[in-house]
């Protein structure tokens, strides 16, 4: 339909009597609910919000109906969506935020060389999303690559709608070359940064881009607003095609290459013997706050985060206020965000930014540092960037003492809902172990195995989510030990003779259970950290410490007041981490080491909640358009 039609018609509608109010940014259109229910909204503004504010009680087969835009030029589409579920939770406005993702191939260039990769809408790394709280937003993702592709929305606890949570054989099939798939989500009880990414493969490493949640309009932030804000994502870079690196380590039971690089919003910064080939620069304005939404879209390292002469203000992780605190050295592991506040607090200059990596386990990393330039505006041409030392790669004293300063606000109106009683208190051990492979000659007939409890989780080829849904057999057993089968030293050495299981095991928990995990860390190949992320809920970080966990002493240290909230939380090298939430969100909920090497290994689970009593405490039907494996 052309556009001067779609604005004829609009124009026409606005004649009924019956109508939906409908606000497009600054321009106000009265259109009839039946005419809304079948014409197209056309929206050139770039992936913009439109809202309908109810005049009169829609029938829900009308609300059901919206229409959405394409991200680029004059391409519209038509979507149904289902949001007939949906209350007026936010001063009876329903907001649909409509956006096309495109997946495709694209030639980049860094380190002085080109390469293929895969991204969304040909950006990397991929396009911003922004919403508001109780949006509903829609995604529509167009396979245009020969890989299969999911997308995950990190963070977002997808309340009842876990068909579009996106990791591919658990809440989704994957969406096939020359395919589409609608994500249709509404964030309930959000706000703060996330990230979107690849849930497939090794794909992230280029499919990933950042998630802004607004609060709803006129509530403020609980600190200073900002002059302005801007995002920052971490990631790493390979000069060889990552699925091949995965590829060649799976063959032969060998560890991936690392990567090559670190990058700043997909530039590297200066790289010796390399002419530079673009670098990130943030200019800023003398005595200015700004806000720095800071995200690590890595696959395998965490992150050291300074720069040079400023301190941050850290006010929010993982879409979670935190009480403020200064700092001169941020920690953010993979699936980690953190929003920080820097005050320009110098007349002129140039500060470098410096990404490095943490890594207090003797084993190899990508040991470089990644640069990019924050410029003031009277600073002369010639003059030198100024640098800073960053921490050293095994800085477990700078970590800890980051990790230690984060609480969360616990303000009335944003309280810390930690649960007090536990129905369900489980001991999850994490790590690395070993597994016969008769075909992998260079590591002696052994590979090394993820896992959780000893079990290294085997992916099914149909989702979890619809074998629980459709009531289908022999996908997956919900007899996930919820205690270490063996005990023993785990932070030592461990038994020889322990070799790892395998199977499609999830942990069931009735609907609206208080849960309490301990995960513990082991050493039976090394102790390591692991950013443990569990989808579809934020956990409390009530308690974390060195060596094993006593469960008569170290329970009574537990933080039961402001812990830490976040989806995606540290397990300390040799150490343990407890965490509790509310199992409110009916469906099947991936937990894993976002580490992209151990998930590959098999450190994942999932738990399957179960449909509560109410009709609003079940796993909405599947969409239409769900993908088929």
């Amino acid at each position: 339909m052309k556009h001067w039609v779609r604005v004829l018609i609009i124009l026409f509608a606005c004649l009924f009597p019956a109508f939906v109010e409908c606000r497009v940014r600054h321009y106000k259109f009265n259109i009839p609910a039946c005419v809304l229910a079948r014409i197209e909204v056309y929206l050139v503004v770039g992936c913009l919000v439109f809202h309908c504010t109810r005049s009169f009680e829609v029938p829900a087969e009308t609300r059901s109906r919206a229409s959405l835009c394409g991200c680029e030029g004059f391409i519209p589409y038509s979507v149904k969506a289902n949001i007939s579920h949906l209350k007026d939770r936010s001063n009876g406005v329903v907001r649909i935020l409509g956006m096309k993702f495109v997946v495709v191939m694209k030639n980049a260039s860094r380190l002085c060389s080109t390469k293929p990769i895969v991204t969304v809408n040909g950006q990397f790394p991929g396009p911003t999303i922004y919403a508001r709280e109780f949006d509903t937003v829609l995604v529509k993702v167009v396979n245009h690559v020969n890989y299969n592709v999911s997308i995950h929305w990190h963070g977002i606890k997808q309340f009842r709608t876990g068909w579009a949570d996106g990791p591919a054989y658990i809440t989704q099939c994957p969406i096939q070359p020359g395919q589409n798939y609608i994500y249709n989500f509404t964030i309930s009880g959000q706000r703060g940064t996330l990230l979107w990414h690849a849930h497939i493969l090794w794909l992230r490493a280029t499919v990933h881009g950042a998630l802004v949640i607004l609060p709803k309009l006129g509530v403020p932030y609980p600190f200073p607003k900002p002059y302005k804000e801007e995002i920052i994502v971490l990631g790493e870079w390979w000069k060889s095609d990552v699925e091949a690196v995965i590829d060649e380590a799976q063959k032969s039971g060998f560890a991936p290459n690392v990567s090559d690089a670190h990058t700043i919003n997909g530039y590297t910064g200066f790289v010796p013997n390399c002419p530079s080939q673009g670098e990130f620069t943030l200019n800023v304005e003398s005595t200015k706050t700004y806000m720095l939404r800071i995200i690590n879209a890595g696959l395998n390292e965490q992150f050291f985060f300074v720069i040079a002469r400023h301190n941050l203000t850290i006010v929010e992780v993982d879409a979670c206020y935190v009480k403020p605190f200064k700092t001169d050295t941020i920690l953010i592991a993979p699936g980690q965000t953190t929003t920080a506040l820097l005050t320009a607090d110098h007349f002129s200059g140039s500060y470098a930014m410096s990404v490095s990596t943490f890594m207090d386990t003797p084993i190899t990393v990508d040991a470089t540092t990644a640069t990019a330039t924050l410029r003031y505006p009277r600073t002369a041409a010639n003059s030198q960037t100024i640098f800073t030392t960053i921490p050293p790669i095994n800085a477990t004293p700078i970590a800890n003492k980051y990790r230690d300063s984060l609480k969360s606000l616990n303000s009335g109106k944003y309280p810390a809902k930690v649960p007090l009683t536990v129905d369900h208190s489980l001991v999850f051990t994490v790590g690395l172990g070993f597994s016969l492979c008769p075909t992998c000659k260079a590591t002696n007939g052994i590979r090394l195995v993820g896992t959780v409890n000893n079990v290294t989780f085997v992916m099914p080829t149909t989702s979890l989510l619809q074998a629980h849904y459709f009531k289908e057999n022999g996908v997956f057993t919900d007899d996930f030990p919820g205690h270490p089968p063996h005990v023993f030293n785990y932070t030592g050495p461990g038994p020889r003779n322990l070799q790892a299981t395998s199977g499609t095991r999830v942990y069931r928990l009735p609907f609206n259970a208080t849960v309490q995990v301990v995960l513990q860390d082991t050493g039976i190949i090394l102790p390591e950290d692991h950013p443990i992320h569990l989808h579809g809920f934020n956990v409390f970080g009530v308690g974390r410490g060195m060596g094993n966990f006593n469960q008569d002493k170290d329970p009574k240290r537990f933080n039961l007041v402001d812990p830490v909230e976040r989806n995606t939380i540290g397990v300390p090298s040799g150490g343990w981490v407890a965490i509790r939430f509310r199992a409110d969100n009916p469906g099947v909920w991936f937990m894993h080491c976002h580490l992209e090497v151990h998930t590959t290994w098999g450190l994942k689970m999932a738990f399957l909640v179960d449909n509560g009593k109410c009709p609003n405490e079940c796993v909405l039907p599947p969409p239409k358009d769900l993908p088929r494996c």
